[in-house]
């Protein structure tokens, strides 16, 4: 996949959408230095193509409710093509696993489960190992304190080099 020809108005625009989501029309125009038409114009244009997808709200659920968050580390028995794909399916079903990432290394995959308390948790754990969907060893990670959770994305900084 190549990487999508961005120039710095470009990025000044995914960086102002990304800190607030709700930013108006032309105050992303005055921060980005444009007028409001051309800007908005940029804006649905990075829109169509896939780099900006979508808008949300960051809900601050343990003001709403005592949470547990979790991180799960999983490795399956067999790494067969059809394994991976049905452990996928049943997680992607799932809603207390928020996210999910197939990773290399010493396991298949991490999770970050979001549960009521840590029964909840052992429960939505055991619902998976009856499911037998391959799952050949977990290892539990409690997150005591978040330390950092940025939603905001570096992304001059990711961007390769200017030569």
């Amino acid at each position: 996949m190549t990487a999508a020809k961005l120039d710095a108005i470009d990025l000044k625009i995914l960086d102002a959408i990304q800190r607030d989501g709700r930013i108006t029309k032309l105050a992303l125009a005055e921060q980005v230095g444009l007028s409001p038409t051309p800007c908005w114009m940029r804006l649905r244009k990075l829109e169509k193509a896939g780099i900006v997808s979508g808008y949300h709200a960051r809900i601050a659920m343990r003001v709403v409710a005592p949470v547990a968050t979790v991180l799960m580390e999983v490795t399956l028995a067999s790494h067969r093509q059809a394994d991976f794909d049905r452990f996928e399916r049943v997680v992607r079903d799932v809603p207390e696993i928020v996210a999910c990432w197939s990773v290399g290394g010493g396991v298949d995959y991490v999770l970050k489960v979001m549960a009521r308390d840590i029964d909840a948790y052992q429960r939505l754990v055991d619902g998976l190992l009856d499911r037998e969907i391959g799952i050949d060893r977990y290892f539990t990670y409690i997150v005591i304190k978040t330390v950092k959770d940025d939603i905001a994305l570096p992304i001059a900084d990711l961007l390769p080099a200017s030569t």
